[in-house]
């Protein structure tokens, strides 16, 4: 090892301690979890939100380094607790533990409860509901959107992980969770960890595919939506798959 590398923890490590050391600084009208109650959630960014999540001396420092280490909150929240209390940068199994069941709840407060089925009335509404979960997924993963006749969600089943194509899908793995609860119509949806969802010639293949399997069936396909981590994009208004 040349001389000028330095070991990666021993670089994490001076980032912690500068970061803690700096953060000493604020006045205490400054600290994230003063900004919280002065001036609301909403006004905080969000490595604020995680350090008045976190807690204790080293919260600005450990909340710096959980968004270096993942890209988004999405990211973060499918991170394993083992995973998040090995990192070293002082968090802890029990403040891994707080986090992961506050990030759940986030999760939680976007899903329609169990008594109430939300309506989709536009692709941004099914982009909205799948997003919180898709979005920072690192792997790809196929659902479908299971509607009733007044396209009120059913249920959203995972169907398999893995890249999207016409040569893995069963056309019946994709219908069978919609016959046996007796859905109206779907809408399938799947990720692209890379960030970009524009859709490749195989998505509009795959996309033509389970339309018509879906007229042969009675099952609407009313559309297949790409989805990353802030965008998405909706192959129906696109008009690709779909007859015109």
């Amino acid at each position: 090892m040349s001389k000028k590398q330095a070991r990666p923890e021993l670089v994490q490590e001076a980032f912690v301690i500068y970061v803690r050391d700096e953060m000493a600084d604020l006045p205490e009208r400054e600290r994230p979890a003063s900004r919280v109650l002065r001036d609301g959630p909403a006004a905080c960014n969000t490595m604020e939100l995680l350090a008045a999540l976190v807690g204790g001396p080293k919260a600005e420092a450990v909340a710096r380094t959980l968004l270096g280490r993942y890209p988004s909150v999405g990211a973060l929240a499918h991170a394993p607790v083992a995973e998040l209390a090995g990192l070293a940068c002082g968090l802890g199994e029990k403040s891994a533990i707080r986090l992961k069941a506050a990030l759940e709840l986030g999760r939680r407060a976007l899903t329609p409860l169990p008594d109430t089925r939300l309506q989709i009335k536009t692709p941004a509404d099914a982009a909205q509901l799948l997003m919180a979960e898709m979005g920072g997924l690192e792997q790809e993963e196929v659902r479908t959107l299971l509607l009733d006749t007044r396209n009120r969600v059913i249920g959203a089943p995972m169907l398999y992980r893995g890249s999207l194509n016409t040569c893995s899908m069963r056309m019946g793995e994709v219908f069978r969770e919609a016959i046996r609860q007796n859905a109206a119509a779907v809408i399938l949806a799947h990720n692209h960890p890379s960030g970009d969802p524009s859709p490749s010639a195989e998505d509009v293949r795959v996309t033509k595919s389970l339309s018509q399997a879906g007229k042969l069936l009675d099952i609407d396909v009313l559309d297949h939506l790409v989805i990353s981590q802030t965008r998405y994009v909706s192959l129906k208004e696109r008009g690709l798959g779909f007859d015109a």
